[in-house]
């Protein structure tokens, strides 16, 4: 086995359960996530997912909705796939999922994550934010919301 880089825990932002994020390659919308460190890879939700080839490249089209209870107009993207893999979901099924890659903005940082696609239609949320998205990066509060989000939703005045 490989070592693998300490990384300090008082060097990591901490980061709520949920936050809102930028995924600017894809909308100008921000998104919604939940931070799932029960999951491996992120997962963006996507209908109408297709397989393009153009040359040697492979490219996967794809419809992206932002918004969840007052759904945004759906987005057509195109993405160059990444490879297409082998996911467990919460349920215990296996789903042959494409991957692409992307930058997520955060906290007004911007890096490169990999996300699958598959039809979260029916979850509370439109993305999950795995733990490859959080490694050496994040650390997790369970207790807390929008810790790191720039698009906060206003609390209701008692």
């Amino acid at each position: 086995m490989g070592k693998r880089k300490k990384i300090r825990s008082d060097s990591l932002r901490e980061i709520g359960w949920r936050e809102w994020i930028q995924l600017p390659d894809l909308t100008k919308h921000p998104i919604k996530v939940k931070v799932d460190t029960g999951a491996q890879t992120s997962a963006l939700h996507a209908t109408q997912i297709k397989i393009l080839k153009k040359g040697t490249k492979r490219f996967v089209s794809f419809v992206i909705q932002p918004g969840h209870k007052r759904p945004l107009p759906a987005i057509r993207v195109k993405a160059e796939l990444v490879e297409k893999r082998h996911v467990r979901s919460s349920t215990g099924d296996r789903t042959h999922r494409p991957v692409i890659k992307t930058r997520i903005g955060l906290n007004g940082g911007f890096r490169e994550i990999e996300l699958t696609l598959v039809n979260r239609d029916m979850m509370g949320f439109r993305m999950l934010l795995g733990r490859q998205a959080l490694r050496n990066y994040f650390l997790v509060n369970p207790a807390r919301s929008y810790l790191l989000s720039r698009t906060k939703k206003p609390r209701k005045s008692p």
